[in-house]
């Protein structure tokens, strides 16, 4: 039997409080099924080919975590349906990020083998990530981390969280 997985629902990380959400790799995919327009129990699970044990805890899981609501869509018998809500919605800009590193470092010669289509503009199009304040791309050369204001204080003068945001 394999240890429980760390929980990092309270490190002072948004980028652990995420994986901490999601879990896993199945809570993506079913993310992006969702946001392929994928409702159904059935659906989820003939596009994954996941085990229908797995599928039920990752929904049960995104339910809790209000990226998806459970809605019943018939009675006799009872069968639901997932839909995505707004926190989930808010994921879809995060999976067309990852989309397009995976377009750069993983896809062959022949291209990126899904394009994403902003229908605003009405052109194909990839994710880019930018600074808010001047709109420049952000790339890892060009970015340092500090302390936000939700850092715990209690962890700030720390040597090993000196050493990781600098000196201020």
């Amino acid at each position: 039997m394999s240890p429980a997985r760390p929980s990092f629902a309270n490190w002072p990380c948004s980028i652990a409080r995420t994986v901490d959400v999601l879990g896993d790799a199945w809570s993506i995919l079913i993310l992006r099924e969702a946001f392929y327009g994928f409702r159904r129990f059935d659906e989820f699970q003939q596009e994954l080919r996941m085990a229908r044990n797995t599928l039920a805890d990752r929904l049960r899981r995104l339910v809790e975590e209000g990226l998806m609501e459970r809605r019943l869509y018939e009675s006799e018998p009872p069968r639901h349906e997932y839909l995505l809500t707004e926190k989930g919605r808010d994921f879809v800009p995060v999976l067309a990020a990852m989309a397009r590193w995976g377009d750069r470092w993983l896809a062959g010669e022949e291209g990126a083998p899904i394009t994403f289509h902003h229908d605003a503009c009405d052109h194909d199009s990839h994710a880019e990530v930018v600074c808010s304040a001047c709109g420049e791309p952000m790339r890892s050369e060009g970015i340092s981390t500090r302390m936000g204001p939700g850092y715990p204080e209690r962890l700030r003068k720390r040597p090993d969280v000196q050493r990781r945001f600098g000196r201020f």
